[in-house]
């Protein structure tokens, strides 16, 4: 009984659970960004409903914060679907005793949070 249960967990416990904190990690900061991108939108909202009370502005007019919110909330899916993916691959090379640490992830994710960055420049020098 004791050799049989033994074969159900695998030898590389800490690995698969690192793996996991990992990917948790991404999660919470695709979260994070998806929140800001729903915080900067609602905000810019706000801000138009009040400017709408007190002036007159043109219906037609462009609202960058409910661009640069959507912008953002799909650039947090995108970071957790990246996130899922490399957490699946990752796993399946520890469970094949294969795990060859990969630069690609890291850049991607790099890329998508220097995205993210510029269009929250571009959208503070726009509205300011």
């Amino acid at each position: 009984m004791e050799a049989a249960k033994r074969k159900l967990i695998s030898s590389r416990v800490t690995d698969h659970l690192a793996n996991e904190r990992t990917f948790l990690a991404w999660v919470r900061t695709a979260l994070a960004v998806m929140v800001v991108g729903f915080a900067v939108e609602r905000v810019g909202l706000a801000l138009r409903d009040f400017s709408l009370k007190s002036s007159y502005v043109p219906a037609s007019s462009i609202h960058y914060s409910t661009l640069v919110g959507i912008a953002l909330v799909i650039l947090g899916v995108v970071v957790m679907i990246f996130a899922l993916i490399n957490f699946l691959t990752v796993r399946s090379a520890i469970d094949n005793k294969d795990f060859h640490p990969q630069a690609s992830f890291s850049i991607i994710l790099t890329v998508l949070a220097g995205i993210i960055g510029l269009i929250l420049t571009v959208y503070l020098i726009v509205s300011g």
